[in-house]
């Protein structure tokens, strides 16, 4: 067999099972790598490249050492689950960094870390003063998370004591110009609707790129056309203009009737509109 002949067909061989060994170690080895993790990587790339190019090695040696490898990675892999010890020796701990405002000298140079590469850290995670941190701390992957202190922390409706209900996930409902059934049915949506809304925005099914339907049955498309500008869905505004549009008129009613009677029972009703539209102003008017 010649030489660049059997150059590709080892290529294709170790492509093959890299793949197939990479998927067994799992998806933490490409998103969370500590010491070993990142040795494993290099070493099992190295390994394949051996294997594609050097030819008077024997192919099936460079296997087994793959083998080896990867069987090692799933035993610590395992005994980092079974032992809380294992992981600590193996990934090593989280540092803290800043605490209470106040940068941690002795384990910044624990973790080898000067102080403007941890000030470009902070700036990463949007933090510009370290007077500004509660807590920051190094996790064993070398990322660095931020805690800001309550008072420099973004308003959320909790701090306004507004219980929000939970809100599931954006389908997918139109890709490429063409309608996705499975994700159009979770909604309890069908192709019907898709073209009524279509009609509403003014566009062909065909120009567009990504249709998306939020949790509140909002249609949002990205054309191919980047020209044509799409507006946005209006049916939320619409409806909080409606509700204000009846408080305004049962306070009116409560104005106009000289009944007492009808008079509290406007204001009354009136009230508790209002109470209403203040629980559901967040979600209608952003």
């Amino acid at each position: 067999m010649p030489d660049w002949i059997e150059v590709i067909v080892r290529t294709l061989a170790s492509v093959v099972f890299l793949f197939a060994l990479t998927r067994l170690l799992g998806k933490r080895q490409i998103s969370q790598l500590s010491f070993f993790e990142y040795i494993t990587g290099i070493t099992i790339g190295d390994l394949a490249a051996s294997i594609s190019l050097d030819l008077k090695a024997t192919w099936y040696l460079g296997v087994i050492s793959l083998a080896v490898w990867v069987a090692v990675s799933l035993m610590i892999e395992f005994l980092q689950l079974k032992s809380k010890k294992a992981r600590d020796f193996i990934d090593s701990t989280s540092t803290v960094l800043i605490k209470d405002g106040k940068i941690m000298e002795d384990n910044l140079k624990k973790e080898r870390l000067t102080n403007e590469e941890l000030m470009e850290q902070l700036r990463g995670k949007n933090a510009f003063k370290a007077a500004e941190v509660e807590f920051a701390v190094m996790e064993p992957n070398g990322q660095i998370n931020v805690l800001m202190k309550k008072e420099n922390q973004p308003l959320t409706p909790t701090h306004l004591g507004i219980k929000v209900g939970p809100e599931s996930e954006p389908q997918t409902v139109i890709l490429d110009g063409k309608i996705m059934d499975e994700p159009l049915a979770t909604r309890g949506l069908n192709r019907r609707w898709i073209h009524t809304e279509l009609e509403k925005l003014g566009v062909s099914l065909d120009n567009v790129y990504i249709g998306q339907v939020d949790a509140y049955g909002q249609l949002y498309v990205d054309l191919f056309d980047d020209q044509i500008k799409v507006p946005e869905p209006q049916q939320k505004a619409m409806l909080y203009a409606e509700l204000k549009k009846c408080q305004a008129d049962l306070e009116m009613y409560g104005l106009s009737t000289k009944n007492e009677q009808n008079k509290a029972m406007y204001e009354q009703v009136s009230s508790q509109l209002e109470h209403v539209i203040s629980d559901v102003k967040p979600l209608l008017t952003r």
